[in-house]
């Protein structure tokens, strides 16, 4: 395998309201939802950096087609991050976030390792870090 991720996809218990959410609230840009004409087909796709996709599924579906039991999602489990090139570019995102309806987690602040993080939830309690680290070189 090499070591690459092409898609991430998240599953969501309402697809319109997380549409709103990432589209409207946070301006990542997308068709809508599609696949409506399968049944579990209904999908949102985000275009990322560099051929990365986001997408949004639902809970119910990505059970369906894994064959995998529905279960009650838990938001230590994981956590998305999303890193930026300044320090003050952080609170823009977090407030941005508030703003569409996330529920912030964990104010922005400096942190332990010499960066400048927050965090937020987003509807359906995925975990989101906005992260500004010193040592990482953000291209757009």
């Amino acid at each position: 395998m090499k070591p690459r991720i092409s898609m991430i996809t998240l599953g969501v218990d309402d697809l319109e309201r997380s549409l709103r959410f990432y589209r409207d609230g946070l301006g990542l840009p997308t068709e809508g939802i599609i696949g409506t004409e399968f049944e579990q087909g209904a999908v949102v796709f985000f275009d990322l950096q560099a051929g990365v996709k986001l997408a949004l599924w639902s809970r119910k579906s990505i059970a369906n087609d894994t064959g995998l039991p529905q279960m009650t999602p838990c938001s230590t489990d994981r956590m998305l991050a999303h890193n930026v090139s300044a320090q003050a570019e952080v609170d823009t995102v977090m407030e941005e976030a508030k703003q569409a309806g996330a529920v912030i987690v964990k104010p922005a602040q400096a942190t332990f390792w010499g960066g400048y993080a927050g965090y937020f939830q987003d509807p359906d309690g995925h975990v989101w870090e906005v992260a500004w680290n010193p040592q990482f070189v953000i291209e757009d």
